[in-house]
């Protein structure tokens, strides 16, 4: 199975539920609404999640930052919401560097704008260490 393909079955699930909370609820709400109502709806599906996961960022071992992750599941995939009318790619950049961040491998971005939208993204352990060595 190729890496990109990394907990797929997690992120399924999760897709499942942002897309019955988005027909229940529509466009229009703020985001912690949409946060609220994703964490009953992964709980119904099985799945073990926490919200606004504390997440700190360093440069040359000194702390510079603290930011908070909308949704961690299962450990293993972090869940960044949005209520916008569209995604751009500063919504993935921050999804990337929550990722650089953590040792967390996988990150969905979901957005309950006006259409439906998601997009996933994977940052291996693998691929931060080659990206190390080229410095």
């Amino acid at each position: 199975m190729k890496e990109n393909y990394k907990h797929t079955n997690i992120t399924g699930l999760i897709i499942k539920a942002f897309y019955n909370v988005y027909n229940i609820l529509g466009y229009g709400f703020l985001e912690k609404v949409y946060e609220n109502a994703m964490l009953i709806e992964l709980r119904k599906l099985g799945l073990n999640c926490s919200n606004q996961l504390p997440i700190t960022v360093f440069y040359d071992d000194s702390q510079v930052g603290d930011y908070c992750a909308d949704i961690l599941v299962e450990k293993s995939v972090i869940v960044e919401l949005k209520a916008i009318e569209t995604l751009a790619p500063i919504h993935e950049t921050v999804l990337v560097n929550y990722l650089k961040a953590t040792e967390i491998e996988v990150g969905l971005l979901l957005n309950f704008g006006p259409k439906p939208e998601f997009k996933r993204r994977v940052l291996t352990k693998e691929y931060l260490q080659k990206l190390k060595r080229n410095d």
